[in-house]
């Protein structure tokens, strides 16, 4: 086998180059979305290239696992410089939220459960003394 691209190969990668505008590759890579799995990453990378904007798909952390294959969450990662248009775009194809979900901590007792545990592990532990 030969370790040169077929033809059809390299002007698909030339086609890919032409979309991808200029100033849209400036600064180090930053995560702009999530995707369940490799295919669906790929659709938001192809959103992405259609708007100019230049993406690279990662394994997320704790998943990097060659055996998984396609299986598995990826991140979608932008130059900064393209970060702001990239986030525009995925907003209006409602893939990505204008604000994060809100952390709210379980009503009632259980609420207190972590930090009562840590005292008393502390306490055991003769670090923290109650005053």
């Amino acid at each position: 086998m030969s370790d040169k691209p077929s033809d059809e190969r390299a002007g698909d990668c030339q086609e890919r180059a032409g979309r991808v505008d200029p100033p849209n590759v400036q600064g180090d890579l930053v995560r702009v979305a999530g995707a369940m799995n490799q295919a669906e990453a790929e659709f938001v990378q192809a959103l992405l290239l259609e708007e100019g904007i230049p993406s690279m798909l990662r394994r997320t952390r704790g998943f990097d696992v060659p055996d998984m294959l396609a299986a598995g969450p990826r991140d979608v990662m932008v130059p900064e410089a393209a970060h702001a248009a990239a986030r525009e775009v995925l907003l209006q194809a409602e893939i990505v939220r204008d604000q994060p979900n809100p952390v709210t901590p379980p009503p009632g007792p259980l609420a207190a459960l972590p930090a009562r545990a840590v005292r008393r592990l502390l306490q055991f532990m003769r670090i923290y003394r109650p005053s």
